[in-house]
């Protein structure tokens, strides 16, 4: 196997070497998975419930470990990182009720008796991206371990140490050999062969959209189950009667949480032109005030980019200050650090169509309602956003006519795991999160049984 060596974004240093998975590891992996998910599924409900309830319990015990791992493997601010690390201990406990509540159906037939079974898939790929990289985990896993499955997560390369270490705490939680493996590698090897490899039933994929569209064109070959979680470019929609000081104080937590590197990033600001120039002096405070810097630092809101090759991916977007309205501050020195950055391009500039994935965001002027919905839906992408009014109307009918997935009211929140998680149009395919999340890992079969009637 070849090896990885992972770097601190925050200092440049060398953090760890990891070795790379290969093909033939791979399918020794999932060969192992398949041995280890037939005996799995036998196990009664309560026990696998149990078993879960254990897992979440031994994630709980570490999670301050598993928050400084994160903050020097990612450079996710300290406070995120613990946030983070409780979230996988909650979605994992959310789901250990799954194994005894995947109620089949009775239904009304003529001459006998009809019943539905949901039937695990079998073994299940998992292929998480660096951002996020201990909660899109857990979104993958705990349902599908829930459902009977096993699971073969492949993590980003720059950041997979959570997500090794999760899973040696899931098997001294007394999940069985081989049943969730992490199996670090290259997309083009590991990925792929989840996609290629006929006993992974099913591919969940987060990431970006190109490279979503070539998985689900490979996994028709086999008609295989996929889904997929991939780009964003969410609009902030702010209307004349909203709360404006809120609005504009809250909209730097709304892109520029994990250094702007999350597809739910509200990275276009829409402005009624009415008090676009308002908002304007309201935000360049707010921005300023975003506390950039060590991510080991209690006070720190926001850390470094991942990597040097993203630094120089987000800062081409921004290659001069012809359309740099302000910036926040940022470290100097050793580190990926780009400073939050708030520009005022036209409508059709590609920092206003393109996902950027840094602490970059646009601010455009719209006139009333209609020309809003017209310029949020300007975009291949429908995933997430927010709308502020103190309407009541306006809001409900903006939330219809926005096509995005997830869409918050005077907020930014567009993440609970006891709800749905997903994306229109090119943002994805599917569902994870909510309570239907452990049915997506499973076939449902119907059984008739003829009964003789009574003579």
């Amino acid at each position: 196997m070849s090896s990885y060596t992972v770097i601190n974004p925050a200092t440049e240093e060398a953090v760890t070497d990891v070795e790379l998975f290969d093909v033939e590891g791979t399918d020794d992996a999932i060969a192992r998975a398949s041995d280890a998910q037939r005996a799995w599924a036998r196990r009664a409900p309560a026990e696998r419930a149990q078993t879960l309830r254990d897992f979440a319990a031994a994630v709980d015990a570490d999670v301050e470990a598993l928050a400084q791992l994160e903050t020097l493997n990612s450079g996710h601010p300290i406070g995120q990182a613990r946030w983070e690390a409780g979230h996988v201990r909650d979605v994992l406990t959310y789901y250990s009720a799954a194994p005894e509540r995947l109620f089949g159906k009775q239904i009304p037939v003529a001459g006998g008796l009809d019943v539905t079974f949901h039937e695990p898939l079998g073994v299940v790929g998992v292929i998480t991206p660096w951002n996020f990289p201990m909660t899109i985990a857990a979104w993958g896993f705990a349902p599908a371990l829930a459902a009977g499955n096993a699971v073969v997560l492949k993590p980003a390369e720059w950041t997979p140490l959570t997500s090794m270490r999760l899973a040696e705490i899931g098997l001294e939680a007394g999940l069985p050999d081989g049943l969730f493996q992490v199996l670090p590698g290259h997309g083009s090897v590991v990925g792929d062969r989840f996609v290629t490899n006929q006993t992974v039933r099913k591919v969940v994929f987060t990431g970006s959209t190109a490279v979503g569209k070539k998985i689900m064109a490979k996994s028709a070959d086999q008609v295989k189950r996929v889904t997929l979680e991939l780009g964003g470019k969410s609009a902030n929609i702010v209307f004349a009667d909203s709360d404006l000081e809120k609005a504009a104080a809250s909209a730097p937590a709304g892109v520029f949480d994990n250094a702007g590197q999350d597809c739910c990033a509200r990275s276009r600001i829409l402005v009624e032109r009415s008090v676009y120039d308002r908002f304007m002096e309201l935000l360049e405070p707010a921005v300023a005030k975003v506390a950039v810097g060590d991510p080991r630092d209690e006070a720190t809101e926001m850390g470094p980019l991942v990597s040097a090759k993203h630094h120089a991916q987000v800062s081409s977007y921004v290659p001069d200050e012809s359309q740099v309205a302000f910036r926040g501050s940022a470290p100097t020195g050793a580190g990926y650090w780009f400073a939050p950055t708030v520009l005022t391009p036209g409508r059709d500039d590609r920092t206003a169509t393109e996902e950027i994935f840094g602490p970059v965001v646009t601010v455009l002027p719209f006139d009333g309602e209609a020309d809003a919905v017209s310029l949020a839906n300007a975009t291949e992408y429908g995933l997430s956003g927010s709308i502020w009014t103190r309407d009541v109307g306006r809001a409900l009918r903006v939330s219809r006519a926005v096509e995005a997935g997830n869409l918050s009211v005077n907020s930014h929140s567009s993440v609970r795991y006891t709800t749905p998680f997903g994306g229109f149009k090119q943002s994805g395919l599917g569902r994870e999160l909510g309570p239907d999340a452990p049915l997506s890992f499973t076939d449902t079969k119907n059984v008739f049984i003829a009964v003789e009637e009574l003579s």
